[in-house]
């Protein structure tokens, strides 16, 4: 029997409210879910969101800056409306991970997901095992890796974009200098100690890295000497490396000026580890200047992070649908 809208509305009072929802939705370009419930894009609809992905650590403080990274940069990534949200998510030690954040990225609907890692320079994370996370490589040491620190692999259905790293553009240079020159009082007897630790497969490309950034303060300040004190993973490092690394400076200089070339300030390293191996200096109180501080918080990074993000969200903008993202 034929009944009217009237008639449904009054047997049924909910149903016409969802047809006319429904209907509203479609004609403003909205998702649709799938039959797990979560929310796909219609056809010819871009959803992007962009996902800061840093290593991870055990100390709170660290984790914050990352997080604080995301609070300063969310508001300028989201103001053009192209990217919808901004997120961030820890490689190891901590959740949210890349999985967790991938998941619901996925579960709303993004077709997009420009993957910004806050990385220094190339490392087996950057290289290999962050694309091995997402689906986009194989690498057997990576897999391995993942196996033994229980990391989830998740392949997104949305299309992955990874960015550049910190190395592409000056913000080092700069950041060293800002801090070398605040720890400076007399460039001419003074030597820079840079202190970095990462996975010795690329310490040719840190090497090389820390090289450059040594150079540009020498050229900037007068600060005729520096080294570096390359360092392995956290759990493995030798105070002694920041040690030979302040020694190699002191023979030519009266004061070394000890930097850390860290992300973010983990008490563990920057305290205890680097303290270690500057103690063991004879009179480090009177020849070394030492701040126990990190590359952020820094506005060119916050800077930088937002150009990144929005160069690659335009590309997936553009992008036809399929493929994974380059980087």
């Amino acid at each position: 029997m034929y009944r009217t809208a009237q008639h449904i509305r009054l047997r049924s009072p909910g149903i016409v409210s969802m047809i006319l929802i429904a209907l509203g939705a479609l004609g403003s370009g909205a998702c649709r879910q799938d039959a797990q419930g979560s929310v796909e894009p219609l056809a010819g609809q871009k959803k992007i969101g962009v996902l800061l992905v840093n290593h991870g650590s055990r100390s709170s403080t660290w984790r914050e800056s990352l997080l604080d990274l995301e609070k300063s940069v969310t508001e300028r990534v989201r103001a053009g409306g192209l990217v919808k949200e901004v997120k961030t998510a820890f490689m190891e030690y901590t959740e949210p991970s890349i999985a967790t954040r991938l998941k619901e990225f996925d579960a709303a609907g993004f077709t997009d997901v420009v993957i910004v890692p806050v990385f220094l320079t190339v490392s087996p994370h950057s290289f290999d095992d962050i694309p091995t996370i997402i689906g986009q490589k194989e690498d057997p040491r990576s897999l391995e890796l993942l196996k033994v620190e229980k990391i989830e692999r998740y392949t997104p259905r949305a299309r992955a974009w990874i960015t550049p790293l910190l190395d592409f553009t000056d913000v080092l240079q700069q950041n060293v200098l800002r801090r070398a020159r605040a720890l400076s009082t007399n460039p001419a007897e003074e030597g820079l100690v840079l202190i970095a630790y990462g996975d010795h497969t690329y310490s040719d490309q840190w090497s090389a890295l820390l090289n450059r950034v040594g150079e540009y303060v020498k050229e900037q300040t007068g600060i005729a000497e520096h080294s570096h004190g390359w360092c392995g993973h956290v759990a493995r490092y030798d105070p002694q490396v920041t040690t030979d690394a302040i020694e190699r400076v002191l023979a030519k200089r009266q004061t070394a000026l000890v930097v850390p070339v860290l992300v973010a300030r983990d008490e563990m390293f920057q305290v205890k580890i680097i303290g270690d191996g500057i103690a063991r200096i004879s009179n480090h109180r009177e020849r070394v200047r030492y701040k126990p501080d990190a590359i952020l918080p820094d506005p060119n990074i916050e800077d930088w992070v937002t150009r990144i993000a929005l160069e690659y969200a335009e590309r997936a903008a553009k992008a036809v649908p399929g493929g994974n993202g380059a980087s």
